[in-house]
């Protein structure tokens, strides 16, 4: 069964802190559960070839499990090539979707809707439009790499998504309020 994280999150958008913590401890609760773990343990063997969540970039990545241990896996991640201690529950072996997209008539874009790597496009103050990638996921903004070789810090809701090379053509594209180029270190 495949969950609609889209959905879901957009029911949790009125929800206090509180009922966000207690879901929370619930969901663990739910995480740690020795019949579920011993499922999943049951489908894996070292070498086999999985995909694992990987939530400071919010993507699906590639690795290979190299030690299953009690309720997590030691696994070579195939795209950075280091060795990650990773969860148990983190692998997809069904191959669920993950993106999140803004339900319909909700314009309002945040963090979960954007991913490392991403091809995005901006206006900045002179309604300019730039576009490049997304090399980090702040809280509130990310930062995104120019093809121009230039660091912006952009609001999530003045992002938009690039296919296939263009632009996606928006309505009213949002102007940039709070934009300011980062330096480079």
């Amino acid at each position: 069964m495949s969950m609609d994280y889209s959905a879901i999150l957009h029911a949790l958008q009125n929800a206090t802190p509180f009922d966000l913590y207690r879901l929370q401890s619930a969901i663990g609760t739910l995480l740690q559960r020795p019949e579920s773990l011993q499922a999943i343990k049951q489908a894996l063997k070292p070498g086999l070839e999985v995909t694992y969540f990987h939530q400071r970039d919010n993507t699906l990545r590639e690795a290979v499990i190299l030690e299953i241990r009690r309720s997590t896996v030691i696994l070579t991640d195939k795209k950075d090539g280091q060795s990650w201690n990773v969860p148990l529950y983190a692998l997809n072996l069904q191959g669920v979707p993950t993106t999140i997209h803004p339900q319909s008539g909700e314009k309002k874009k945040d963090k979960n809707q954007f991913t490392i790597g991403d091809s995005v496009g901006f206006r900045d103050r002179g309604n300019r439009e730039w576009y490049g990638t997304i090399v980090q996921r702040n809280p509130r903004t990310a930062t995104v790499l120019t093809s121009m070789g230039t660091r912006w810090r952009v609001d999530y809701s003045l992002l938009f998504h690039i296919t296939d090379g263009h632009a996606r053509q928006e309505e009213n594209p949002p102007l940039l309020v709070v934009l300011e180029p980062e330096t480079e270190a």
